[in-house]
């Protein structure tokens, strides 16, 4: 009722109905990114007058799975020490999915570490990461070099992960033969896989250091410098209230 109210008001409808179901049209698509920022405005206003000054609100959060499991963790932990906010929610999945979520306005921010297009989103430098190669313990190949000339299997992350991406654009152009022996959709998952022999990876460092340091995988010599770029997105016509931008000035200077 409170839609074809909207609908009435506005002389246009939004809606397809379609077997008793509302298929959002055109019009109401056009409709969507206002109605998202009104929202956003309300929402501030309202904190105003609940005792919690310019700190409030929720703050959706959505990161790839390298820095969701090993750097946003010990950075929200640090945000809500200095600021007492913590209404955050954090989501991880891959680059592709948390800037499709940026444009669904499912999300506040972004934190990624593929790579990133769209004249809709802003794009921010964040942390530099280093990329391994990383195999079980008893692998006989234990430098890079030596693998280029042999025959080697790889767990890859999915399709839209920022690992795979690297993966396919500077390890596996210098390879003789290779081939994919398992495609999984987490990076521990892919740990695990590794130390279980069952084929090479190439990961972040950050993602590897705990495995390594306690010998279940090893890293590979001889690869040369790989570094990539993490990067910081948000959506350009988004209102950002005060909460949000005090996150994205938090995180541009911690550490």
């Amino acid at each position: 009722m409170a839609l074809a109210e909207l609908e009435r008001h506005l002389e246009q409808p939004l809606f397809d109905r379609v077997n008793n179901r509302l298929m959002i049209n055109p019009a109401g698509e056009l409709l969507l990114p206002h109605a998202h920022q009104v929202l956003d405005r309300c929402r501030f206003l309202e904190s105003l007058f609940k005792g919690s000054e310019r700190l409030y609100g929720e703050i959706k959060i959505g990161a790839s799975d390298t820095l969701g499991n090993h750097l946003l963790p010990p950075m929200l932990a640090a945000f809500q020490q200095q600021t007492g906010h913590t209404q955050q929610q954090l989501f991880i999945t891959n680059t592709a999915k948390v800037c499709a979520m940026l444009r669904d306005y499912e999300l506040d921010i972004g934190f990624v570490e593929g790579r990133v297009i769209g004249e809709d989103l802003d794009i921010m430098p964040w942390f530099e990461d280093e990329m391994c190669i990383v195999s079980a313990m008893d692998f006989a190949v234990t430098d890079f070099q030596m693998l280029i000339q042999s025959q080697s299997r790889w767990l890859l992350r999915e399709q839209g992960s920022g690992s795979r991406e690297f993966f396919l654009a500077n390890i596996a152009a210098q390879l003789t033969s290779w081939r994919t022996a398992f495609e999984l959709n987490s990076t521990e998952a892919i740990i695990n896989g590794v130390a279980a022999g069952l084929g090479l990876a190439c990961i972040s460092k950050y993602s590897a250091e705990h495995a390594i340091a306690q010998q279940r995988i090893k890293a590979l010599s001889g690869l040369k410098a790989t570094p990539r770029q993490f990067w910081l997105v948000t959506r350009k016509d988004k209102f950002q209230s005060p909460i949000l931008t005090r996150l994205i000035d938090f995180a541009t200077h911690w550490r």
